[in-house]
């Protein structure tokens, strides 16, 4: 799908739920055995209970870089288009990969997807930039122009560095947005904080975490679209070193930055 962002509210991307159910088999109920408190389940990650958070009135356009089709698609995604800065570039690329040929088209959409249940249990709309992995773009000026009317965009990738050094995550915001006050810091501060708590390390190959960059057009588009609105581009972590791409490869992994990345979006919709 090329250029059209759809809305997720009441879509059926969902977790399964484990119920129990208790059986009375005896007309004559036994003496009640003693309480005793349930051993607490652990959490996966720093996520909130959806259950204990209230319902809120937020909208976030969710962009999961890249498709599965550009490879295939040579002509289409290396179209020129503007790039919100007075230049241009190509419509799309293919993406990274890690060493065993896991594809960074693949896994932005599965976080993406893995997000939605809980941000939509906590009242949250999810607009997204596209909605299956096998198709074609939509170009890097449409990633930045569906958010507009959102309260926040958020578009996941993992980093491609040319060595297996570097390693971590770390988020590209435009100057514009980097101002300490600006709801785009506010929301960084909301994603660092969860993906440390959640385990996850800043890149080791960056000065910080949170970069200023000019080249990203989906955030340029964004920010002349609606310049109020919060804006960032998360490198998850390094496709080429092992040890992050170990955390890609598994759904486990996967999960955990999703439960982070929830935790922070509704973290900053709750915000007064």
């Amino acid at each position: 799908m090329v250029g059209a962002a759809r809305a997720r509210a009441g879509v059926a991307l969902s977790v399964a739920l484990l119920c129990c159910t208790a059986a009375c088999t005896s007309s004559v109920a036994p003496p009640p055995p003693p309480v005793t408190a349930a051993a607490p389940t652990p959490a996966m990650s720093a996520s909130p209970s959806p259950a204990s958070t209230p319902a809120l009135s937020f909208t976030l356009a969710l962009d999961p870089g890249h498709n599965g089709g550009n490879a295939t698609h040579v002509r289409e995604i290396n179209a020129p288009v503007p790039d919100g800065r007075g230049g241009s570039k190509a419509c799309n690329t293919v993406g990274t990969a890690t060493a065993s040929g896991y594809p960074e088209h693949a896994f932005n959409f599965d976080v993406a997807t893995r997000m939605i249940p809980t941000l939509e249990h906590a009242g949250i709309t999810v607009i997204t930039s596209r909605d299956s992995d096998d198709g074609v773009g939509p170009c890097v000026d449409e990633r930045g122009t569906f958010a507009a009317g959102a309260d926040a965009l958020v578009s996941l990738h993992a980093n491609g560095s040319a060595t297996t050094t570097p390693h971590g995550f770390f988020l590209i915001v435009t100057p514009e947005g980097a101002a300490a006050s600006s709801p785009t810091s506010q929301l960084a501060a909301e994603v660092i904080a969860q993906l440390r708590q959640a385990g996850f390390q800043e890149n080791s190959g960056v000065a910080g975490p949170l970069q200023q960059r000019t080249d990203i057009a989906g955030l340029n588009h964004a920010a002349a679209a609606a310049p109020q609105l919060p804006a960032v581009l998360i490198e998850l972590g390094e496709m080429r070193n092992p040890d992050d791409a170990a955390v890609m490869e598994s759904p486990a992994g996967r999960q955990r930055y999703a439960d982070a990345l929830a935790a922070a979006i509704i973290s900053y919709a709750s915000r007064p």
